[in-house]
């Protein structure tokens, strides 16, 4: 963690008045928060946040050096919005999860790249966690719980695993009360080896404990999309994450079930090396994509909120 980095952590513990707040708001670890006021107060040398169970405040030396943040910071942003279009040169290779990088990550990619001439890019859609580092890949786009700690982390928001299928196929077969009554219904699955896949779902409605159950599918493909337009034509029920089948359920064209049995919110979050240099296609893209991103992700967990309503 750079000098920059540690400010923006020490500020945004401040405005959430926990570390752990502040960790949780940048995507990072609570160890990250700690390291980042040890380190500003050691170059300091004095105490500059003060910890106690009514939460955490500034010393005095601590006000003065947060509004230098500020300071900095802010001065730092002013010269990054007047950087000349197509300064940032070069390029970037990305990653993303197939249907989330069609869906949300292209269309941003395409406006970056429009801004920035001289930026080339390659999005790599894959359906697997790539090694950044050993595959040469400068940025990622997980959809996952993060465990990769020599990789800087930016939450974006999260996603819902949702379980769902057209009304019309309800309208035939019912839904499902529980998890076990799956057995009965046509699932689709993304297995195409073998015939059954193991599903998680909450050990009762609104616990935290998981369990996986064995899950017979009678139509398996290997595209997510595919599985999706096989549910909206009534082929059976999909499992399938709020950002594929946010529109559907809000158009009446899906139906969610098994709400109070589906797991909890998966993170998302983008990954990139330490220390990327100041104009360079990371860097630019991460300013340019982390808000849209942001703003995408609530859009969506707006609608699904919508539909409990």
């Amino acid at each position: 963690m750079d000098r920059l980095d540690a400010m923006e952590m020490a500020l945004a513990a401040l405005e959430e008045g926990s570390l752990a707040a502040a960790a949780r708001r940048l995507g990072r670890s609570a160890a990250a928060a700690t390291r980042a006021v040890a380190m500003l107060e050691a170059e300091a040398g004095e105490v500059l946040l003060l910890r106690s169970t009514r939460g955490l405040r500034p010393t005095e030396a601590g006000e003065r050096h947060a509004s230098a943040w500020r300071d900095a910071l802010a001065r730092l942003a002013e010269v990054r919005r007047d950087a000349t279009p197509g300064a940032i040169a070069g390029p970037l290779v990305l990653t993303a999860p197939e249907l989330f990088g069609r869906l949300a990550v292209a269309p941003v990619l395409e406006e970056f790249l429009a801004a920035h001439p001289a930026v080339s890019a390659r999005l790599l859609l894959l359906n697997r966690m790539a090694d950044l580092l050993a595959e040469g890949i400068d940025l990622a786009i997980r959809l996952a719980p993060l465990d990769d700690s020599r990789l800087v982390a930016l939450r974006l928001g999260e996603v819902q695993p949702v379980l769902c299928a057209a009304p019309a196929y309800l309208d035939r077969h019912g839904a499902p009360g529980a998890p076990a009554e799956l057995e009965r219904h046509a699932c689709i699955g993304l297995n195409p080896d073998g015939e059954r896949e193991l599903w998680r779902f909450r050990q009762r409605p609104g616990s935290g404990g998981l369990r996986s159950v064995p899950v017979r599918t009678r139509l398996s493909v290997t595209s997510a999309a595919a599985a999706l337009e096989a549910a909206l034509r009534g082929a059976g029920l999909v499992r399938a994450l709020s950002y594929q089948v946010a529109a559907p359920l809000a158009e009446g064209r899906l139906r969610r079930v098994l709400v109070p049995w589906m797991p909890e919110a998966v993170p998302v979050a983008m990954l990139f090396r330490p220390h990327p240099r100041p104009w360079s296609p990371v860097r630019g893209f991460v300013d340019h994509a982390v808000p849209l991103l942001r703003a995408e992700l609530a859009r969506i967990a707006a609608v699904m909120r919508g539909l409990e309503g």
